[in-house]
């Protein structure tokens, strides 16, 4: 660990806690425009972590990570240093769109270039101030927006270091997922930084299940990494995660107004009947059922019950042993409830 972190031209000493402004491009109306980066750096030499949250612009739930994180009493004992970019996307975050105002997604345009599109340069941006400073990384995701994913890593886990995070994290569900040029995943392993990815909750909206895990998470992977000394306090006992071998999408098999059966986290076998699709007029006749096209856990849903033909209704992930994880996630889920969770949280939970 260098003993001046540089960011944006300011220097961070071991032991110092800065919010750096990292200047973009200004709005077209020559608005000045900035993306806040803390660090948070230990006296003690230690990995080099980046918490990244809205790289689509809407995806707010990792902002509430952040923010919840960073104010952890746990991080007194930090080892290393520790940067969190609650917004990436600011454009996005601004419009409360996923995108850029150029219509292009951010995590698709890594590693960037100085001269290209906006999108290109707000991605050269964030791996040359960040990025290529780090030793590790977590990305926050959510599902798109009008959609919903239950707490997940995806992660290649070819890179051991990527495994281990992954497995660190303590989320139900590991998605083996490969890596997409482009992704801000796919750049950080061509920089040799291993990254995994936590998705949970849906856009432009705030999750307590989804945000508790996802603290819990990082801070996990942070006491794998050796940042953090393990605390006397009582922890969740550690949950050993299952590893989907691949995952489908079930569609819409006609446009109408669909009702799901079967809720989040619910095992399923193939055959099965996961909700209904049918006319506004209520015609038994133009009534469709929705097949489950393979046995596995449902991961990932639709929230809108307003459905074109083709549009992907449920996330099926499968596993070997289905109904193992139908029970852990069913565990997982009653043990960060706010109703259920006997622990005296450092934040109020939002309702």
């Amino acid at each position: 660990m260098p003993d001046e972190l540089i960011i944006a031209g300011q220097k961070i000493g071991p032991g110092q806690n800065k919010v750096v402004d990292v200047p973009l491009p200004d709005l077209y109306m020559h608005t000045s425009l900035s993306m806040p980066v803390q660090v948070m750096r230990g006296r003690r030499e230690g990995p080099v972590l980046f918490v990244s949250g809205a790289v689509h612009g809407d995806e707010i739930v990792g902002v509430e990570i952040i923010r919840r994180l960073v104010r952890s009493k746990r991080l007194k004992s930090l080892k290393g240093t520790l940067i969190t970019i609650p917004v990436v996307n600011v454009y996005g975050f601004i419009n409360q769109t996923r995108y850029l105002p150029d219509r292009r997604d951010l995590n698709r345009c890594f590693p960037g270039s100085e001269e290209g599109s906006l999108a290109a340069r707000l991605a050269n941006l964030f791996m040359s101030e960040v990025v290529n400073k780090c030793t590790h990384g977590v990305d926050l995701h959510t599902a798109a927006i009008h959609r919903d994913n239950l707490p997940q890593i995806r992660a290649a886990l070819e890179n051991p270091a990527v495994e281990e995070m992954a497995r660190a994290f303590n989320a139900p569900v590991i998605l083996n997922s490969g890596l997409i040029e482009g992704s801000l995943r796919y750049a950080c392993q061509q920089a040799n930084v291993p990254v995994i990815v936590y998705e949970a909750g849906e856009a432009l909206r705030f999750n307590e299940l989804a945000i508790r895990a996802g603290v819990r998470g990082v801070l996990a992977v942070m006491r794998k990494l050796g940042m953090l000394t393990e605390s006397r306090a009582k922890h969740l006992k550690p949950v050993e995660p299952f590893v989907a071998r691949s995952s489908s999408w079930v569609r819409a098999p006609q446009s109408g107004i669909f009702r799901m059966l079967v809720p989040m986290g619910a095992q399923v076998s193939k055959g099965d009947i996961l909700g209904m699709v049918a006319a506004p007029y209520g015609d038994e006749k133009s009534e469709t059922k929705v097949v489950a096209i393979c046995s596995g856990v449902i991961i990932g849903r639709t929230n809108i019950p307003l459905v074109n033909e083709g549009e992907a209704l449920f996330h099926i992930a499968r596993f070997n042993r289905p109904e193992e994880v139908a029970d852990s996630v069913e565990a997982f889920s009653t043990n960060l409830d706010p109703s259920t969770d006997t622990s005296v949280p450092e934040e109020q939970p939002i309702i």
